[in-house]
């Protein structure tokens, strides 16, 4: 039997409690995403699976709000560059390529097509040629040489080890998604 401080009914008979479950565990899940207690990659996909295959259109209708918020709420708090940097230790994944992607992401319409913040910004840093760019602009700053002045050769090689981690990382974010998270 359960105890009202358990969370469930003190009489076992407790029918409507068994018709409330799923959508109990549906409001929880809300709640998590609306109070920011879950924003890991990991984590959020987890959620957006479990919207994905709602049997009711009224919980598959309460997540997407709540579901486009707590994806702004990852890139937008850094979380999104944190994991990105855990993947690419040897070479940090530059915060410029991520604010150019979110820049291209909320200037295109079609963005529009997606809920997912995160998954947009991949893959607009894959398609637009991002990391090709900004591992050559991050290979060419100073800092990265300290007093030395690099050859033209060295800093392509430079460019190499940032792109090659960087798309490496890029893409093993983009495995989350079996398909795309989009309206259509």
């Amino acid at each position: 039997m359960s105890t009202p401080r358990s969370g469930g009914s003190v009489s076992s008979r407790g029918s409507s409690k068994s018709l409330e479950k799923p959508r109990s565990s549906v409001q929880q899940l809300i709640d998590s995403l609306n109070t920011h207690r879950v924003n890991t990659l990991t984590e959020l996909c987890r959620i957006e699976r479990i919207a994905a295959t709602c049997d009711s259109e009224v919980d598959a209708r309460a997540f997407q709000q709540p579901m486009t918020s707590a994806w702004i709420h990852y890139v937008a708090s850094n979380q999104f560059l944190t994991e990105l940097r855990g993947l690419t230790r040897s070479y940090p994944f530059s915060a410029d390529i991520v604010a150019e992607a979110h820049r291209r992401v909320r200037s295109d319409p079609e963005s529009n097509r997606s809920w997912n913040l995160a998954w947009l910004c991949l893959t607009r840093m894959r398609d637009d040629g991002l990391v090709r760019i900004f591992s050559d602009s991050e290979a060419r700053k100073p800092e990265m040489w300290g007093d030395k002045g690099p050859s033209e050769k060295m800093v392509q090689q430079l460019a190499t080890c940032f792109e090659d981690e960087w798309r490496t990382a890029i893409e093993t974010m983009l495995r989350h998604w079996a398909t795309p998270p989009t309206w259509y």
